[in-house]
Order: C-alpha cells, then sequence, then structure tokens
C-alpha cells in the first residue's frame, strides 16, 4: 500500500475557474482515438510574467470536428492565486478537430509563445500576436497536414542545429480509419490493442527564419523508422550541444535519434539500451522525462508504461550508453500495479534533489468489467532518497488521468501542476512540499532578435560542493507542454557559488553568487 500525500499537493481545482472537460467523444464502437485526449501546456502567452493553462480536447465522432464550446481547446489567463479566466474566444484558440497534444515555443523570435497543436485529422500552428490574441498560420508556415497522413499525438520545439530558430519534431501514431475500426474484446468491447493497427514515421521540420517550415523528415533520417509514437523529449546523451531526441513508442521499441549534426540523426535506441526494457521486452512506452535524475552532470531518462510493465528508469552512463535503474531504484516495485501516462522530472521539495511524478490511469474506461483493476487511479510522486532510490506516494482521488503540465504557477518557488481527467476537468495541484527550503528558478533569453534558450543546460554549484544540472525544455511527459523556467531545488543551501550556463550557441556564461529564492532573470552575453 501506497502512503497517501495529502500534505504534499493541495487540490484548488474547484474555485480555480478552469472548469472546462476532456472531452473523449465517446463511441459504443469504441474508437482507438478516445483513449488519447488530451494534452496540457503551461506558458506566459501574455508575458505577464504568470503561468497560463492551455487545455487541448476532442471533438465529435465522426465528423471529428468541434461542433458545440464543450469541445473548444480552451486556454486560461493566470490572474493570480490560482485564479483563471477563460480567454479562449478573444484569443482565438478554440481548434477546429479531435486534437490531442499541444507544444508551446516562440518559433518565429519575436517574443511571444506560439502554439502547436497535434491532432488526428490534422495540426493547428498558433502565432501568438502579442497582443492576447493568435492567429492560425499553419498553410502560410507551411505545415498543413494532408488528409493521408497518420494523427499526431504529440510534438516538441527544439533547435537541432543551435541556429537559433526552433525546429519542430511531430510524433506520429498510427494510420487509423473510423470505417474500419476493428472490434476487440469479445462480449465486452474494449479498446483495441496497438497491434490492430499500423504504426507509421515521425515527422521534422525545419524552421527557414522566414515564417515558414520545410519538412526534413527523410533526408534527417527520422522518416526511415516506422513506430507507434506516444511521447517526446529532448536531451544531450553525449555533451556535445546538439539536442537528441527520445521517442516512446507504443508497443513497438523505442526510438533514440542521435543527433550527428548538419541536420542528421541516426536511431540508436537498441544499442544504447533504451529501446526495450531490461527483460527485452518492447513496452506500452507513453511519456518521457529527458533530465539528469542523479546530478552526475549527464541526461537520463523516465518513462511511463502500463500495468505489469513498470515505468522505465534510465541512467546515462556515458559512451552512448544507459543503465536500466527501474528495479535497483525501487520504482519498479512502486509502479508494477499502475499504468502512467504524462510524467516529469523535478525537484518538488526543493531538497536539491530531481523526483518523478507520473500521472496515472488504465486505458480502458471498463477495466472493472473484466478483470481485477480500476480504470481510475490515483498519480504518483517518486520522491529521490539520494541514494539511488525513490519513495513512492498516490497524488490526488483516482481519475482517468492523461496529460501532465509542470511549473510554478504561483511564483512560490514551488513546482506545481495541472492533469487532465476524461470527463472532468482538469486537477490543479499547488505545491507544498517544499516549504522552508531554498530554490533558484531561472528564465533565460538568448541574444540574436529574441532568439530562443531552449536546449541550454545550466550547472549550479551551492557553497558545499553540491552540484545540479537542468535544461530549458517545454517537451515533458505525453502530448503536454511544461514551463521553460529551469528550476532548481536548494534545499537549506541559503547561496549558489557557482552558476553556469552553457547556451545552444556555444556561449559560457558564468554567475558567481546569484541571490536565491528568486527568478533570475538572464540574457545570453
Amino acid at each position: 500500500m501506497l502512503a497517501m500525500s495529502a500534505a504534499t499537493f493541495e487540490d484548488l481545482s474547484s474555485g480555480s475557474g478552469i472548469v472546462a472537460r476532456l472531452q473523449a467523444g465517446s463511441t459504443p464502437a469504441k474508437h482507438l482515438i478516445e483513449t488519447m485526449v488530451g494534452g496540457v501546456g503551461l506558458l506566459d502567452y501574455d508575458n505577464d510574467g504568470k503561468l497560463d493553462v492551455y487545455l487541448v480536447n476532442g471533438a465529435e465522432q465522426p465528423s471529428l470536428t468541434k461542433t458545440s464550446p464543450a469541445h473548444w481547446n480552451r486556454l486560461y489567463r493566470n490572474l493570480g492565486n490560482f485564479k483563471f479566466e477563460d480567454v479562449t474566444e478573444r484569443a482565438g484558440v478554440a481548434g477546429v478537430g479531435f486534437d490531442i497534444g499541444v507544444a508551446a515555443g516562440d518559433y518565429d523570435n519575436d517574443g511571444n509563445t506560439d502554439l502547436f497543436i497535434a491532432g488526428v485529422a490534422g495540426n493547428l500552428l498558433y502565432r501568438n500576436r502579442g497582443n492576447g490574441t493568435f492567429e492560425d498560420v499553419t498553410l502560410k508556415a507551411k505545415l498543413g497536414k494532408p488528409a493521408s497522413k497518420p494523427w499526431a499525438v504529440a510534438a516538441g520545439w527544439f533547435d537541432m542545429e543551435n541556429d537559433g530558430d526552433l525546429d519542430l519534431f511531430v510524433v506520429n501514431y498510427v494510420k487509423w480509419d473510423p470505417g474500419i475500426e476493428p472490434v476487440c474484446g469479445g462480449a465486452i468491447r474494449t479498446f483495441c490493442h496497438p497491434r490492430e493497427y499500423i504504426g507509421q514515421p515521425n515527422s521534422l521540420y525545419r524552421n527557414n527564419g522566414d515564417g515558414t517550415f520545410t519538412d526534413v523528415s527523410v533526408e534527417s533520417g527520422v522518416a526511415a523508422h516506422m513506430g507507434k509514437g506516444m511521447g517526446i523529449a529532448f536531451g544531450d546523451i553525449d555533451s556535445d550541444q546538439l539536442p537528441d531526441i527520445f521517442v516512446t513508442n507504443d508497443t513497438e521499441p523505442n526510438f533514440l535519434f542521435h543527433n550527428m549534426g548538419k541536420g542528421k540523426f541516426s536511431q540508436i535506441a537498441d544499442p544504447a539500451g533504451v529501446a526495450f526494457n531490461d527483460d527485452g521486452r518492447a513496452l506500452s512506452a507513453m511519456g518521457v522525462d529527458f533530465r539528469d535524475w542523479d546530478n552526475d552532470g549527464r541526461d537520463d531518462l523516465f518513462l511511463t508504461a502500463l500495468t505489469n510493465e513498470t515505468f522505465p528508469l534510465y541512467r546515462n552512463a556515458g559512451k552512448l550508453q544507459f543503465t536500466d535503474r527501474t528495479y535497483a531504484s525501487l520504482v519498479g516495485k512502486a509502479t508494477l500495479a499502475w499504468s502512467g501516462w504524462s510524467n516529469g522530472i523535478y525537484d518538488f521539495n526543493n531538497d536539491g534533489l530531481k523526483d518523478l511524478f507520473a500521472a496515472c490511469s488504465d486505458v480502458q474506461d471498463n477495466t472493472e468489467l473484466y478483470s481485477g483493476r480500476a480504470s481510475k487511479q490515483s498519480n504518483l510522486l517518486m520522491i529521490n532518497r539520494g541514494d539511488g532510490s525513490f519513495a513512492a506516494q498516490a497524488v490526488g482521488n483516482p481519475a482517468r488521468h492523461r496529460g501532465a503540465a509542470f511549473g510554478d504557477l504561483d511564483g512560490d518557488g514551488q513546482i506545481d501542476a495541472v492533469i487532465t481527467r476524461i470527463g472532468e476537468a482538469p486537477l490543479v495541484l499547488k505545491n507544498s512540499f517544499g516549504d522552508g527550503k531554498h530554490w533558484l528558478s531561472l528564465r533565460l533569453r538568448g541574444t540574436s532578435s529574441n532568439r530562443s534558450a531552449i536546449g541550454a543546460t545550466i550547472e549550479i554549484q551551492t557553497l558545499d560542493g553540491h552540484k545540479q544540472t537542468n535544461r530549458v525544455s517545454s517537451a515533458v511527459g505525453y502530448a503536454s507542454s511544461s514551463e521553460l523556467a529551469v528550476h532548481f531545488g536548494l534545499g537549506r543551501a541559503t547561496k549558489v557559488a557557482t552558476l553556469t550556463i552553457r547556451w545552444p550557441s556555444g556561449k559560457i556564461q558564468t554567475l558567481k553568487f546569484p541571490a536565491v529564492d528568486r527568478y533570475l532573470d538572464v540574457t545570453e552575453p
């Protein structure tokens, strides 16, 4: 039995003003897309210093269109003190189709965060005009998606060549046709296993720097690999300052695209030890985060999967190799009975050690009818003990959780969470676990016309010699997008001796004794 963590997070969902329910477009036919909604993004769309919330939603079937406001995607503006107002209509970001995921990033370097929406029947790119409104520039940007292509589940912004312009990686799932949906489950109808569908390659779009993109999926090497993609995260496995890409696949081997430079990628998940679990099985891998959880300076991996599969935890051993630490860390034991979707590696209790969080729920909505398991599950928080192991706690009431995004919603230096729930409004969690401990969060901005700092890495060292590393990335978990600010918990340390930033441009910047317990804005020199 897991310990409940009532004192760790406070549920402020009721009274937050975020009331939109996640619509799966459920039908008796149990179409596969109904299991996949829906992502959530945390971004400061109006540059007022407060994180706003964007919720992705489904649509009616079989039209796959948003025929009523109940299906709209929603943008909620942060008013402070965990109060939000719905500005969807004013901002013009309701969406048009059956949407799954969201990726937030400033693709045109104008200082305003834009939104890419991944969907079943088409994707959207919303350009932030900077006046509280967005415009649909999907076709103008040359990102229009032909109907013959598979549905996209997730996406992420990164700078693959470190040229200052954000490129876009889109995670595609399977070829799906509602007219020929397989019938699965026998007397009790269930959603079908992924083996009933044909996998698809992912898509990579290079930013041309003029507001348009070029599809470089083939020449980059990405399109050569067929999968059933679910989650995406970026890291740097060999510290060569070129961002690498990890894609989780559903019942297929995962992908690790090693950045070879000049727009080329090599898929090395199998030799690197992260294509399968420690038993040599390809799991139903869902969410992923790509961060240094053991403070050795190398980017590690944390994945979610389904019941009886565990949530894999990989440690970067250097030399393009990972070791599976799932069971040694006690994460395997803690997660064996759970099904996970979105996830994140963050220091939730501000003790200087990054913890693990997973949004949980079974895939099926009727699990109780044919097994001893439940469709609805609580979430999992796994606290880093500092000895390579984690202690698990249940968070929140059982629900059909899906997307999760992480960030400091009230500016108190603690990482909060917003988690979507099928059929319900999202779960809004205020973190109070780090009360009384010190922290430092960085908001980075590159030079050259507001170029993005996504991909920058930061190392801090406290006076006692304790080091931590982290990176700028919004691509976290499943179908979701988290805060770009980089957070460090400091425990009882009241001073940071050195702070070193390695910018995507190659510049290295060192700050001495920055003040703590604050947000620090840093511009590339």
